[in-house]
């Protein structure tokens, strides 16, 4: 069968144990030694793995501003109004997760919280003969409505040393400050520690491939990230009301981006499984990708049955996945009932692709069950959040004695001195 078919008990024993970036070791090796090379000899190191890896000989390493210019009008009309209107769509929706610095206070005292935005963040944008605009704007978009002052782009070039126009148009759309052509680990390295040319950032997002994600991991620490991102998953929960037809369009849509994607249905109709994977086969045969969805489906894909939607919702907060849709009468109904998932589509007329492309959430979202304690990337990623307090003599000696006892309780004399000491009736005579 092109897509295999379990019960929930079936499913978990026929699942490997997750080992997420655990058997990569020769990989890690190699990005170790690329971190390494590119932090000791910069822009050559550069320029060197760009030549090995993709190719391209390089003399300049950022996209100029005539390159990018050339690159913006080749651009179709229609695609460029298509990147203009997901800018804008992306942009309202993360505005309404700006947050603001607030203060509370009382007699002698005020404390609050302080919202600033990072100075320099760094997007890996996945290139070569690929072009994602989407990535660019979902990466960029929150940051500069965070505020962000400095926004750098790193994608690898072709083998020509182009970087392709729609990703050049939806970066100048987005508002970076400057695209540079380096790819892999070692475009990781540079953002974390920076070049002669590439400056080093606070953070760095986006996705890319397990070189890309075991550099980011490496480099974590010296700087923040956004997450370890795994290989796309979707879940669909549907009853008998569910068009087959949609739901095998959506498992494909996931299939079709690489092997390991995972794509699953739940539901408790047998007739309604029977009748997507019949259109998934059908759908197959005029696939462009239908050699990389076959795969997947059949070696990660799964058909779960289940007695009931409680069950069904069990079986998604375990499953925590990336994308969740719900093919269900009433669907909104159910809402409540997830506590587990990256984004979540409700209505047979909500596809995933909505949320990859157009609906202004981000597509930047949690696998490998991540879901079930990190959110979708959002303007927050880009903010520091800094706490502020001031108190006055009389305010602290309203508190000096509770504190000192909190402190000798931790065996921390030296804290509950730090209060005591400042009590009028402990106070130094002198300012030595």
């Amino acid at each position: 069968m092109i897509i295999p078919v379990f019960s929930y008990e079936q499913y978990r024993q026929n699942q490997k144990a997750a080992q997420f970036l655990d058997d990569y070791r020769e990989e890690r090796e190699n990005v170790l030694a690329i971190i390494e090379k590119v932090r000791t000899d910069g822009d050559s190191a550069l320029k060197e793995y760009t030549l090995q890896f993709d190719k391209a000989d390089l003399e300049q390493l950022q996209i100029s501003t005539e390159e990018m210019a050339d690159a913006v009008q080749s651009v179709p009309g229609e695609l460029l109004n298509a990147i203009q209107g997901a800018r804008a769509n992306i942009e309202r929706f993360h505005r309404h997760q700006l947050e603001k610095s607030w203060w509370d206070s009382g007699p002698g005292w005020i404390a609050g919280q302080r919202f600033q935005p990072l100075q320099a963040v760094g997007a890996y944008i996945p290139g070569g003969t690929a072009a994602y605009p989407s990535s660019v704007l979902m990466s960029v978009v929150p940051a500069r409505v965070a505020g962000v002052k400095d926004i750098y782009i790193c994608t690898p070039p072709d083998e020509s040393g182009a970087v392709n126009p729609a990703t050049l148009a939806a970066a100048q759309e987005a508002g970076v400050t400057a695209v540079y052509k380096a790819g892999g680990a070692q475009a990781i390295a540079a953002l974390a520690y920076g070049t002669e040319t590439i400056p080093a950032v606070q953070k760095i997002v986006g996705p890319g491939n397990i070189y890309v994600t075991l550099a980011k991991k490496e480099v974590f620490g010296q700087v923040g990230i956004d997450m370890l991102a795994g290989p796309s998953e979707i879940v669909v929960v549907a009853d008998s009301t569910a068009r087959p037809a949609f739901i095998a369009a959506d498992l494909l849509s996931q299939a079709e981006h690489d092997p390991l994607s995972r794509s699953i249905l739940i539901t408790s109709s047998e007739e309604l499984a029977g009748r997507v994977v019949n259109h998934l086969e059908e759908q197959l045969l005029t696939l462009p990708r239908r050699g990389i969805a076959r795969q997947s489906l059949k070696e990660q894909g799964a058909v779960i049955m289940v007695a009931d939607l409680r069950e069904a919702w069990a079986v998604v907060n375990e499953l925590a996945p990336e994308h969740l849709e719900l093919h269900l009468e009433d669907a909104w109904q159910y809402l409540d009932h997830i506590t587990s998932a990256g984004a979540i589509f409700i209505g047979s007329y909500t596809p995933e692709s909505l949320g990859d492309y157009w609906a202004g959430s981000n597509h930047v979202l949690p696998t490998a069950r991540a879901a079930r304690h990190a959110s979708a990337l959002g303007v927050v990623d880009f903010i520091k959040r800094t706490h502020v307090i001031s108190y006055t003599q009389e305010a602290l000696e309203g508190s000096a004695q509770q504190i000192a006892v909190l402190a000798r309780a931790e065996g921390l004399e030296a804290h509950a001195r730090a209060v005591l000491l400042r009590r009028r009736n402990n106070e130094p005579q002198s300012q030595d």
